[in-house]
């Protein structure tokens, strides 16, 4: 699917990326609305769309593809209001990184047919338009999960194909709470261990000159935006509650091992973990 029309909601990293790459890629109509006025205008400036709505409702106007690229609970929002705005078969789409509460939120408000959710693994933790790249969904893998109703394979289908066609990005079919259940371990556990790490860090009084590139590195992703990722945990809650449960328990052993001085347990720990740190890099 390569839409003549496409209306995105949501002008930051993602969003602005999104249309960004559908404009280059010689979709004629891509329809901007952010929040953030003043994303709009850098979106609009930047040729990454070529019109600025000023309402979610007036920018889907005669939008063949819909994509909602704002967090967990705007994108529920709209989910459940825009529905009577959307032109007839037209698609609606997100980039959500939790995907059954909005798989279930559009099939409750009668759009299952219309609909299919997105999850490109192409985050930053960098926000706003000023952080959206032309190229950064490019080769990407995205996730794609079927609403389950009737027709919803026809929207999946139609949304895969524009992520293939038009974004070059590689789509995977996945059931919305396989999806939420694996990134609760690969993606969500990282921001959340991430954060802990930076806030007691913050607790310590130090300046920022104290750290070397390793606390830098580790704490990359708790430079993300709070109210994302407090919707993402909360609406992921069970799946990121029981990966911390287990990273609890790691940690727990690893201090265990360190005040009991058992050099070669500590070896093992470490040389298991480097294992697997130098294995995903192949």
């Amino acid at each position: 699917m390569r839409p003549s029309s496409l209306a995105v909601i949501g002008l930051g990293a993602m969003g602005g990326s999104l249309a960004w790459q559908a404009r280059l890629a010689g979709v004629t109509r891509v329809v901007g609305y952010s929040p953030e006025p003043a994303e709009g205008v850098q979106a609009l400036k930047a040729s990454a769309i070529t019109e600025l709505a000023d309402s979610p409702a007036r920018a889907v106007s005669g939008a063949e593809l819909v994509v909602l690229a704002v967090p967990p609970r705007a994108t529920l929002h709209l989910i459940g209001t825009l529905g009577p705005a959307l032109e007839p078969g037209a698609l609606l789409t997100d980039v959500c990184s939790v995907k059954a509460p909005v798989v279930h939120e559009a099939v409750s408000a009668g759009l299952g047919d219309r609909f299919a959710g997105s999850h490109p693994l192409a985050g930053t933790h960098e926000s706003g338009f000023g952080s959206a790249r032309p190229d950064r969904l490019r080769g990407c893998v995205v996730y794609i999960c079927e609403s389950g109703t009737a027709q919803g394979h026809r929207a999946a289908h139609g949304v895969a194909e524009f992520w293939e066609h038009t974004l070059e990005g590689s789509p995977v079919l996945m059931a919305a709470d396989a999806h939420d259940r694996q990134l609760a371990w690969t993606s969500h556990l990282s921001q959340a261990v991430a954060s802990a790490l930076a806030k007691v860090l913050a607790e310590q009084g130090w300046s920022g000159v104290s750290f070397g590139s390793g606390t830098r590195d580790t704490t990359r992703l708790a430079a993300s935006n709070p109210d994302m990722w407090a919707d993402v945990f909360l609406y992921n809650q069970s799946s990121v509650a029981e990966a911390l449960r287990h990273t609890e328990e790691a940690i727990a052993e690893i201090r265990h091992l360190i005040s009991g001085g058992e050099a070669n347990g500590l070896r093992e720990y470490l040389e298991k973990a480097q294992r697997f740190r130098r294995g995903i890099d192949r």
